[in-house]
């Protein structure tokens, strides 16, 4: 559903008066019944006249065929109506499950986008013994380790290279050795270098 002339999409604003019209006809339609149920509840079928066929005198006839022919009327319009709003609502859920789509897509782009950018890992913690320094830091199973003191993708062979970054920086306060990608970003926690370092070091798997 569009403006006259297709300028404008619906929005809810539109939805919203086209309720609000479809409110105020039925509360029309509900008076016109109204004034038929006082007019001894002759309804919308009812005969008006009597039975020698003479126009009924115990009701206001002039009142009831107006009453009847108003709710045809308001009763055409409501239909009209309705089908208004179902355009309108089935459009609104259109466009919104379009721009959940979109932004899925865009959030998926840019997650990509960050993977992409992120230095490269050269292993992954598959286990962090309790109490050790690495669990102090922060370190969890799977987590990945981009870098470790001077060691990265680069130049990392073995679990030596590890040992040797420990054995010369262990007890050094507030130094940090690893450098890890959680959730698509890159962070460093506080890891003191100390023996139980070695030994956490130790359960990385490698590729």
């Amino acid at each position: 559903m569009e403006a006259p002339g297709g300028s404008r999409p619906v929005t809810v604003s539109d939805v919203q008066e086209l309720v609000r019209r479809k409110d105020e006809l039925e509360a029309q339609i509900k008076a016109c019944y109204e004034l038929l149920e006082s007019q001894k509840g002759v309804g919308m079928n009812e005969p008006l006249v009597d039975a020698e066929g003479f126009p009924r005198d115990d009701i206001d006839l002039y009142q009831v065929r107006t009453a009847r022919h108003n709710i045809a009327c308001l009763q055409n319009d409501h239909k009209a109506l309705m089908k208004q709003v179902e355009e309108a609502l089935h459009q609104l859920h259109a466009r919104e499950k379009e721009k959940h789509a979109r932004d899925e897509a865009e959030a998926l782009a840019e997650a990509q986008s960050q993977s992409q950018s992120l230095p490269q890992a050269f292993a992954r913690v598959n286990a962090v013994s309790p109490g050790s320094p690495a669990s102090i830091s922060g370190l969890q199973v799977d987590d990945e380790i981009v870098e470790f003191g001077s060691v990265n993708v680069n130049n990392f062979q073995n679990l030596q290279n590890f040992a040797t970054v420990v054995q010369h920086s262990e007890g050094l306060q507030y130094h940090s050795l690893a450098e890890i990608t959680i959730a698509w970003k890159t962070i460093k926690p506080k890891l003191v270098p100390a023996f139980w370092t070695l030994i956490c070091l130790r359960t990385l798997w490698f590729w």
